[in-house]
């Protein structure tokens, strides 16, 4: 029955397709494919779009010709700004009747003037003082205590006055808390605490280091707390290697000193590994210099999040071979890292990124040929990997061993075949890239180019950033593997379609350059075909976004810290949104949602009944919470003549599109503000005149410059790590519900009595949720009684509940990885 099911299913998508060559003259059909791989002018039935394989991807490179001038540490001047600081408390300028806008906490000016003498402190020489010198790190450790004490008085003081204070006061208050959050966080988590992790990888018991060595741990030390955050997307593997090219005369002196030490024995043993395993080391002997190659990797399918970063540190803390080789001064180095979700290949040591371009012969692990010394990670997927593995192997008589099954093994041997056939290694990088199918982000370092880390991004799958620091480039597949050292980044636009030299071209090269100042002036860019990108200043982005708001603290998950930020997340976003007043005896709301949420001409189309339509629309949860806003106003507009209604964005932009959309209002809901298929919606509405409005957390994402209003939920920056969406969720329904009170009020469809009370039931929600985060221990012993005892669920509910039931099905798949059905209670009885 299923076969013959089946084949009348394909006898109809044939008939389609006849039907559409027929009558619509749609010469080429294509059935499950993707949009990027058929032409121009054709039509796609069920097309296919990219998967997102998330792994992690992190390097650095260190300027050699670095023109900052580390400052000295001005700890007098910290700590007499501290106290000016005090003087300018909420209390002290309420008694002295001060302007709150102008002089709160001192003014912006003076609380960014602070975060700039922190942040300097981060810089290498400043750094090292403070890691020597205990009387430096007591006496910053008093300057957190007092920015502690300070924040604790200061918003104790601001929950106190919330509902008296006006909108501009609320929002400069928050601000300037945060700011004086972030400056303490960057004391505690970024500087002194980072102090203590070097100081445990150098292995020294004192720290009478030379400041060339804290300075190579600091590096090593920074890649690894990025590692430890991108792990997020995936933790089943990770790996480092560090490419460092010494001088023949101080490799005579290392090799001496492992002599005096016993471990030179052990330092050419750790050459002849047959594949690169973990403690790998690969030496390449040049004329004048000499290339070192030192790779620590782990495979663990089972772990928790920072398992696989602690072992790794503790690799480097141990190895007295590493421990020799960092004190001798380099003429280049580089470091690049990888943690990985294993989308191809079994999760072991030899599958672990980085990989090599070497295939023994039963050699010693130097390089093939002395051809040198070539290391790549991949995020993504190379899609031919098979077919150019066999042409490899066929071409060169040489096998890749069984042990290696991951498809990033290709990508360093197809760069050296090209570097072999007399490429330079920048144009091999280039056509290698340039022969892997699939959505894909590469880094890549060797000694043929000391001090380079190359990047190539293609597709929509994957993401690459590189950081601006003042003494390093950073590279990391999220911004949050970048927020720790700078705010300035450059994204790779690999997904983008161009005019290239001879077609149309996607992907994109950057080349990272150690022997420079920084900025732009050590980043090589260029399509795939080879044409070259220009940069410019407008490239260079910036993000709110610090290692503050992504800190694990001390949750085991990032989902379970997320599920208990909810109730905060919700409060945040109706905070200061809202203002009850008395007018002969009778209290008043006030909704509060300034021009650039709702701007006056969207407020006049509805005060002048222009607008018949709203729209929310969304994808995933967001897509759910788009439900949930649109009953919501649905109910708060109250059968008013506005149609109101919920759709998936990608079904708004590919089948409810109209030739004008004037009178709709479209809402677009997003977490990131980055999803293609909810932006290409906006665009597309906004084509059709449509007003347009969206509900995002992060600001200064694409949607915001797309749209008319933004409505950010909670403070804008509560970013969320987990996979699965929760707090965003929740936050978002309540900015629908604000939104929704605001519309019911400009459109005069309910009375002060009815948003009262609305108001009133959100206000206590926080505290509902917390209700139910309170029961923790009995909702866990009643998921461990029943959950496995049935083998398949159903989510069910209805009415509003339906909503739930559907959002609750999506966590559960994300989550538990099973198919579960999401129905109306009362359907039941009819499909099981």
């Amino acid at each position: 029955m299923r076969h013959k099911v089946f084949f009348m299913y394909i006898s109809f998508l044939e008939r389609i397709k006849i039907f559409f060559k027929e009558n619509l003259q749609y010469p080429r059909i294509y059935f499950g494919k993707s949009i990027k791989s058929i032409p121009t002018g054709a039509f796609i039935l069920f097309p296919v779009q990219d998967s997102q394989l998330n792994c992690g991807l992190s390097g650095i490179v260190t300027f050699k010709k670095n023109n900052v001038t580390a400052p000295k540490i001005p700890l007098r001047k910290i700590e007499s700004m501290i106290l000016h600081l005090k003087g300018y408390t909420y209390k002290k300028l309420r008694e002295e009747k001060g302007d709150l806008i102008e002089n709160y906490l001192g003014g912006e000016t003076f609380i960014k003037g602070l975060q700039d003498h922190i942040g300097n402190l981060k810089l290498t020489s400043p750094l090292y003082t403070i890691f020597k010198e205990a009387p430096y790190r007591e006496k910053l450790k008093g300057v957190s205590l007092a920015l502690e004490k300070v924040i604790s008085g200061e918003e104790n003081e601001y929950y106190q006055r919330l509902n008296i204070l006006s909108f501009e006061e609320n929002e400069i208050i928050i601000k300037r808390i945060s700011l004086l959050k972030d400056i303490c966080w960057s004391l505690k988590e970024e500087i002194l605490k980072n102090i203590e992790k070097i100081k445990e990888l150098t292995g020294f018991t004192d720290r009478n280091i030379p400041l060339l060595v804290f300075k190579q741990f600091k590096s090593i030390n920074t890649l690894f707390n990025n590692l430890d955050r991108l792990e997020v997307r995936g933790r089943d593997s990770a790996g480092i290697s560090v490419i460092a090219i010494v001088e023949r005369k101080d490799y005579l002196k290392f090799e001496k000193e492992l002599t005096k030490r016993s471990l030179l024995d052990e330092f050419f043993s750790r050459q002849k590994e047959k594949i690169l395993l973990n403690r790998g080391i690969t030496v390449n002997r040049h004329e004048d210099n000499i290339s070192i190659t030192f790779t620590y990797k782990i495979a663990a399918q089972i772990g928790h999040l920072g398992d696989n970063v602690e072992f790794l540190r503790k690799q480097i803390q141990d190895d007295g071979i590493f421990q020799s080789f960092i004190t001798l001064p380099s003429v280049y180095q580089t470091t690049v890292a990888h943690t990985r979700w294993a989308s191809m290949g079994e999760i072991s040591e030899p599958n672990c990124h980085p990989v090599d371009n070497i295939i023994h012969n039963n050699k010693d692990h130097e390089s093939n040929d002395n051809t040198g010394i070539i290391h790549a990670c991949l995020n993504g997927d190379i899609d031919n990997y098979l077919i150019l593995k066999e042409k490899y192997e066929r071409e060169t008589k040489k096998s890749i061993p069984n042990e290696i099954t991951t498809d990033t093994k290709i990508i360093p041997l197809q760069i050296q075949k090209y570097h072999e056939n007399d490429h330079p290694i920048e144009e091999s990088f280039r056509l290698a890239v340039n022969d892997f199918t699939g959505s894909h982000a590469i880094a890549m370092h060797t000694d043929i180019a000391p001090g380079k880390i190359f990047l190539a991004q293609r597709g929509s799958g994957q993401t690459l950033f590189i950081g601006l620091g003042k003494e390093c480039y950073l590279t990391a597949s999220e911004i949050y593997g970048l927020v720790e050292e700078t705010s300035r980044y450059i994204k790779i636009e690999g997904e983008k379609s161009v005019n290239g030299l001879e077609s149309k071209n996607q992907g994109q090269i950057f080349i990272l350059d150690q022997n420079s100042c920084g900025g732009l002036s050590g980043i090589k860019a260029m399509y795939y075909d080879g044409s070259p990108i220009q940069l410019s200043a407008n490239d260079i982005k910036q993000t709110e976004i610090t290692s503050r708001d992504i800190d694990r603290q001390d949750f085991p998950h990032y989902f379970f810290k997320e599920i208990f930020e909810s109730p905060g997340s919700v409060e945040k976003t109706v905070q200061n949104r809202w203002r009850i007043s008395r007018k002969n005896g009778k209290r008043h709301s006030l909704i509060i949602l300034e021009d650039d949420v709702i701007p006056p001409a969207l407020a006049e189309a509805f005060q002048k009944n222009r607008i018949r339509n709203i729209l929310f629309i969304g994808q995933g949860t967001a897509g759910v919470a788009a439900c949930g806003c649109a009953e919501l106003l649905n109910y708060y507009l109250a059968n008013s003549s506005i149609q109101v209604a919920s759709l998936k964005a990608s079904e708004f932009s590919g089948s409810v599109l109209k030739t004008s959309l004037k009178d709709t209002l479209i809402i677009a809901i997003t977490q990131s503000g980055t999803t293609t298929d909810t932006n290409m919606a906006i665009d597309m509405a906004r084509q059709r005149n449509a007003y347009t409005m969206a509900i995002v957390n992060r600001r200064d994402s694409d949607i915001t410059f797309r749209v008319d209003g933004v409505l950010y939920t909670s403070t804008g920056r509560d970013i969320e790590m987990s996979v699965a969406s929760t707090k965003a969720y929740y936050s978002q329904i309540a900015a629908g519900s604000i939104l929704g009170l605001k519309l019911a009020q400009l459109t005069a469809r309910r009375d002060d009595d009815f948003i009262l009370g609305e108001l009133e039931r959100l206000m206590k929600l926080p505290s509902l949720m917390k209700k139910v985060l309170a029961r923790k221990e009995e909702i866990a012993r009643s998921a461990h009684k029943f959950a496995p005892t049935k083998r398949y669920w159903a989510v069910v509910g209805s009415g509003y509940n339906k909503i739930a039931a559907d959002e609750i099905r999506i966590k559960l798949s994300e989550l538990c990885y099973k198919t579960i059905s999401s129905d109306v209670v009362e359907d039941k009885k009819h499909i099981d």
